[in-house]
C-alpha cells in the first residue's frame, strides 16, 4: 500500500510541535527566509491542536497571549509566509490552516477530515495522485497542484460496529 500510516490513533503529540518548529527554523535558514518570532508563534499555534485553524481563531489566540494588539493583516502575512515556505497547508473547504509534516519536499495535499472531532490527517498516496493526474490528462488539463479534502469520521469517532466489519 502506498499510503503512509495514519496517525489518528498512534500520534505522539509530545514531540511533534517542537520537531515542527525545529524543522521550520532549519528550512527557513537553508532557504534564506526569515522566520520571525510572530511567524514562529503562528506556526506553533497551528501545530498545537492538529485541528485546522482559521485566521481569526489564530488571531484570538495571539491576542490572548500578546501584550499589544495584533491586527488581522499581520496574521494573514504570517500565514502567507508559512504557506510560501510550505510549512503549512490551507484546507480550502474550511478556510483554515494545518501544519505540514513534510515541509522539506513538494507533495500533493490530501487530507482526511473528521466531521465529529475536527481532527485532520494528511495522507500521502501515490495512487490517488496518479489517478488525479490521469483524469486531468484525459481531460486535456495540466495539474499545477493537488489538494483533496475527504470528510468522514476518524477511528475515535466512528461507530464501534464499523471497526468490527
Amino acid at each position: 500500500m502506498d499510503t503512509a500510516p495514519l496517525a489518528f490513533s498512534r500520534h505522539n503529540h509530545s514531540h511533534c510541535v517542537s520537531d515542527a518548529l525545529d524543522a521550520a527554523t532549519t528550512l527557513c535558514t537553508e532557504r534564506g527566509a526569515r522566520l520571525t518570532p510572530l511567524r514562529k508563534q503562528v506556526l506553533e499555534l497551528i501545530w498545537q491542536s492538529h485541528k485546522p485553524l482559521g485566521a481569526y481563531a489564530i488571531l484570538d489566540q495571539l491576542a490572548a497571549q500578546a501584550t499589544k494588539p495584533v491586527a488581522p493583516p499581520t496574521v494573514y502575512r504570517a500565514l502567507d509566509f508559512l504557506l510560501e515556505q510550505k510549512l503549512i497547508h490551507r484546507i480550502g473547504a474550511l478556510n483554515a490552516y494545518i501544519g505540514c509534516p513534510h515541509p522539506d519536499h513538494h507533495h500533493a495535499s490530501h487530507f482526511l477530515l473528521c466531521d465529529d472531532c475536527g481532527r485532520a490527517e494528511e495522507i500521502h498516496s501515490k495512487s490517488v495522485s496518479r489517478s488525479i493526474q490521469k483524469a486531468a490528462s484525459e481531460a486535456g488539463f495540466t495539474v499545477q497542484s493537488q489538494s483533496l479534502e475527504v470528510f468522514g469520521l476518524c477511528p475515535d469517532c466512528s461507530p464501534q460496529d464499523k471497526h468490527d466489519a
